[in-house]
């Protein structure tokens, strides 16, 4: 018997489970070969070699040279961000990707970006103190989340991610080139010494358009008068995209357009191909299983991001309680909602709808914004709705605390309010979707049905994957855990595909893979 060699086809010595070992060796070279019966098996490189003969009855049909999970994507990502995968955790938002879990990740050779969207500048800057005196130079990313309303915190932030000089800056929910943006790009190019990488996620082509083009002229300049840049960082900035990576997000949790996979992440590689071939593009959104790393991955993705399995994990943000929810969900569990922050502009989040009722009350505040000019216009049976449903006060009293918040954040917005009725109605209605999302942090026991937990259906498919598994329990549910799992399985289907693709009739079987604990 040569090697791992045995019969398949219609021989009784073809057994499935073979082939399926066979598989779960893929950091061993394998030859698929063909007897002069016409059977197919597989054989392995340390057996090879000592029974092959000239008289050998098997013919070689292809060699598979060893895979690893680290080798799945584009090397140069992992060179880049010096981490062992090309594997990122994504940055969920107010510190949902805590420091805890941006830490874990990072020493567990992930890339992990930490959720600042929505908190405070004081707040981010005790964040990126604690990560850094933990992962002592490792890298890791902090997000940007895009603040229409407040460009001025754009910049503040901007100027923060510099003073800490924070390794790599992930900008999210961006649909145009901001002044701060456009500072991040042109302050990559500042002396040795200041150095950083500048990522991007987005869901639309004319988006990542504006992201794989130089920074627009008058930007720069602009910058550059003020003295913000120097003339050379703006010259080389008019000569580079705006970015170094591209995250093609389709279908997620958080802010979403809803975009297929299978056809967002193609069009975004067809159009780096044609604007800047040196962007590496990756892929987020339903990233889930092993089966949909192996995909993005076989499809040309540079590296993969992962949010909604770490959502739930140990070490997120997130209350416990909510956490037992997300570990219970299936792939109908999930909705759309008005995002707090881009209200006004239509902006939907994707949500957990098990055990909640935010997404009913949210999408209801938004058909009342779309059809009512002021909350003076509202019927008096929905006004008492509102103030016994969702905010359970009156509305008086609902828009003292909000325009409190206002006089703290930004007094221009109260002074649009008062010109504006509705601008004040969107500023009430935000104040819910804000709180909402911290109620599902704290676990405020009061709000249990008004607690907004960011997820998509990719986390049913995650349930519905480790059911029986040791990851089942949500208490097993690391950051590293749930990565390795998903990398390793990634390449036991990659391989198993290879195994098919060059003639081994490969069982279904051969395409499972039981998460498992792994060191």
């Amino acid at each position: 018997m040569l090697g791992f060699w045995q019969p398949l086809g219609d021989s009784p010595a073809f057994s499935p489970r073979d082939l399926i070992k066979a598989v779960s060796r893929f950091r061993e070279t394998a030859f698929v070969l063909r007897d002069d019966q016409g059977n197919v098996g597989v054989g392995f490189e340390g057996q090879l070699s000592a029974q092959k003969t000239a008289e050998s009855p098997y013919c070689c049909l292809a060699i598979l040279p060893p895979l690893y999970p680290e080798w799945m994507g584009d090397r140069g990502f992992c060179e880049s961000y010096r981490c062992r995968f090309p594997y990122m955790t994504g940055a969920m938002a107010k510190g949902i990707a805590s420091e805890k879990l941006v830490c874990a990740a990072a020493e567990a050779g992930l890339l992990a970006s930490f959720g600042a969207g929505g908190l405070s500048l004081d707040r981010v800057d005790r964040a990126l103190s604690t990560i850094e005196s933990r992962l002592q130079g490792r890298v890791f990313a902090s997000n940007f989340m895009h603040s229409p309303h407040d460009l001025s915190f754009e910049r503040a932030l901007a100027d923060l991610y510099l003073k800490h000089r924070v390794p790599a800056v992930e900008l999210a929910a961006f649909i145009e080139i901001t002044p701060a943006v456009a500072y991040l790009s042109a302050k990559r190019f500042a002396p040795e010494g200041q150095k950083f990488r500048l990522m991007a996620k987005i869901s639309r082509p004319e988006v990542a358009r504006r992201f794989l083009q130089p920074v627009p002229q008058a930007l720069l300049q602009d910058l550059w008068s003020q003295g913000a840049i120097t003339k050379d960082e703006a010259e080389r900035a008019a000569q580079n995209p705006v970015v170094d990576d591209l995250t093609a997000e389709a279908d997620s949790g958080g802010h979403t357009d809803r975009q297929s996979f299978s056809a967002l992440l193609p069009s975004i590689l067809e159009l780096r191909d044609r604007m800047a071939p040196r962007v590496r593009v990756g892929a987020a959104g339903g990233i889930s299983t092993p089966r949909a790393v192996a995909a993005a991955f076989a499809m040309g993705a540079a590296y993969v991001v992962t949010g909604s399995v770490n959502v739930g994990a140990v070490e997120s943000g997130l209350h416990e309680s909510a956490k037992a929810l997300l570990a219970q969900a299936d792939l109908s569990d999930v909705a759309t909602a008005p995002a707090a922050d881009m209200f006004e502009l239509g902006a939907e989040v994707q949500v957990l709808k098990r055990g909640t009722l935010f997404a009913q009350r949210a999408r209801r505040l938004g058909a009342i914004y779309r059809e009512y000019p002021s909350l003076e216009a509202l019927p008096a049976a929905e006004l008492q709705r509102l103030e016994r449903e969702i905010f359970r006060q009156s509305l008086d009293e609902a828009w003292k605390q909000t325009a409190e918040y206002w006089q703290r954040r930004d007094p221009g917005e109260l002074e649009q309010a008062q010109r504006d009725p509705r601008h004040q109605m969107a500023l009430l209605f935000r104040g819910y979707l804000g709180l909402a999302s911290q109620w599902a942090i704290d676990g405020t026991p009061e709000r249990k049905l008004d607690r907004q937990i960011w997820c998509g259906s990719g986390i049913g498919a995650f349930n519905a994957w480790v059911q029986g598994s040791f990851l089942e329990p949500q208490e097993a549910r690391t950051v590293s855990s749930i990565a390795l799992n998903l990398m390793e399985g990634a390449a036991c289907i990659a391989r198993a595909q290879q195994l098919r693709t060059a003639g081994a009739p490969m069982p279904g079987s051969a395409f499972q893979f039981t998460p498992r604990p792994l060191a």
